[in-house]
């Protein structure tokens, strides 16, 4: 069982401590992703609040979740019917 640690990173202008299982390498990298779209997003509309960015960023990262969702759920039913055809 992987046990918990604590992870510091800034995100955007602010230190977080974030804790979890996942490793320091992985946190890393999904800090600078997160600081890269958040950089984006700031620099296509210079208006947009901390907040409203980190509000599309949650939204976009979720959409995405649901799209790989669905494709891994497609991917799973073929692979399911796949295997129930008959073979000669």
């Amino acid at each position: 069982m992987n046990s918990k640690r604590r992870f510091k990173t800034r995100i955007g202008k602010k230190e977080y401590t974030l804790i979890g299982t996942a490793s320091d390498e992985h946190m890393r990298a999904v800090a600078k992703l997160l600081n890269d779209d958040l950089t984006k997003l700031k620099n296509q509309s210079q208006k947009l609040s901390d907040e409203d960015a980190a509000i599309l960023l949650a939204f976009n990262a979720i959409s995405e979740q649901l799209d790989k969702q669905l494709e891994l759920d497609q991917l799973r039913s073929h692979h399911a019917s796949d295997d129930s055809e008959p073979t000669e």
